[in-house]
C-alpha cells in the first residue's frame, strides 16, 4: 500500500513541534521566576497569556485551565501546517482527513460538554426540540458542524496552493517568453516568479493561513463554550 507523502510532512511536522514544545518547557522551568523574562520566552508567555484569556472568555476560568493547552497545540499545528509550503512541502492542511480529523477531535469535545451540562435525557432531548419531526434535521445539523469545520479549512487551504501552482505556471510561460526575445528556446529558469510571488506567498501562505488558524481555533472555544452554561463561564457556579 502506497502512504502518501502527506503522512511524512505530519510526522516531521509532529516530531519539530514536539522537539519544540520540549526545548521550550526546559527553558521556562530553567527561568527564574523572580527575574523578568527574556529572549524567546517572552513572546511564549505572552502567546500563552493571550490563548488563556480568549479561552477563558469563551469557557471560564476553570475550564480555560483544562482547554487551554489543547488550544495552544490545535493552534500551533494547524498554523505551521498551513504555512509549509513556504518550504516547498505540502500543506497537511490541504488534505481533507487531516482537516475532518481535527473537526472530530472538536465535535467530540463539543458533545462531552453537552452531555456534561445536559444530561443523557437533555441530550437526547434535544433532537426533538422544538418539535420532534425536526428528528432528522437536529441530526443533521449535530453533524454539520464538524464537516464545515473541515471543508472550509481544506477548501481554503487547497484553493491558496492551487492559485500558487497556477501562479508559478503563469510565471514560467512569461519567462519563456522573455526569454525568447533574446533567442532563447524551450523552457527556460524561471527568473520571475522570485520577482512576482514573494507578495502572493505572504498573501496565500501566511495571511490566509493564520485567518484560517484563527478562524478554526475561534469556532471550537465559541462552539465549546456555547453549550455550557452562562452562570458557569462567568465563574459564578
Amino acid at each position: 500500500m502506497k502512504v502518501q507523502a502527506d503522512v511524512y510532512v505530519i510526522i516531521l511536522i509532529t516530531v519539530l513541534l514536539g522537539l519544540g514544545i520540549v526545548i521550550l518547557s526546559k527553558k521556562i522551568d530553567k527561568a527564574d521566576a523572580l527575574a523578568e523574562p527574556s529572549g524567546i520566552i517572552v513572546p511564549v508567555l505572552l502567546g500563552v497569556e493571550t490563548v488563556h484569556s480568549a479561552v477563558k472568555s469563551n469557557v471560564g476560568e476553570k475550564t480555560a485551565d483544562i482547554l487551554t493547552p489543547y488550544i495552544l497545540v490545535l493552534w500551533t499545528y494547524i498554523f505551521f501546517s498551513n504555512i509549509i509550503s513556504l518550504f516547498g512541502l505540502s500543506s497537511p492542511t490541504a488534505n481533507l482527513s487531516v482537516t475532518l480529523l481535527l473537526a472530530i477531535i472538536t465535535w467530540v469535545l463539543i458533545q462531552y460538554t453537552e452531555l456534561k451540562y445536559q444530561g443523557i435525557g437533555g441530550y437526547l432531548h434535544g433532537f426533538l426540540e422544538p418539535i420532534p419531526v425536526m428528528l432528522p434535521m437536529n441530526i443533521v445539523g449535530k453533524f454539520s458542524t464538524m464537516v464545515s469545520m473541515s471543508v472550509r479549512l481544506f477548501g481554503n487551504i487547497l484553493c491558496g496552493g492551487i492559485m500558487m501552482q497556477l501562479i508559478y505556471s503563469a510565471t514560467q510561460a512569461l519567462s519563456n517568453a522573455i526569454a525568447s526575445w533574446f533567442g532563447a528556446q524551450g523552457n527556460v529558469f524561471n527568473f520571475m516568479a522570485p520577482v512576482i510571488t514573494p507578495i502572493l506567498h505572504a498573501y496565500f501562505d501566511l495571511f490566509a493561513g493564520f485567518i484560517q488558524t484563527l478562524v478554526f481555533v475561534t469556532l471550537t472555544m465559541v462552539l465549546i463554550g456555547n453549550d455550557m452554561p452562562e452562570d458557569v463561564v462567568k465563574g459564578i457556579a
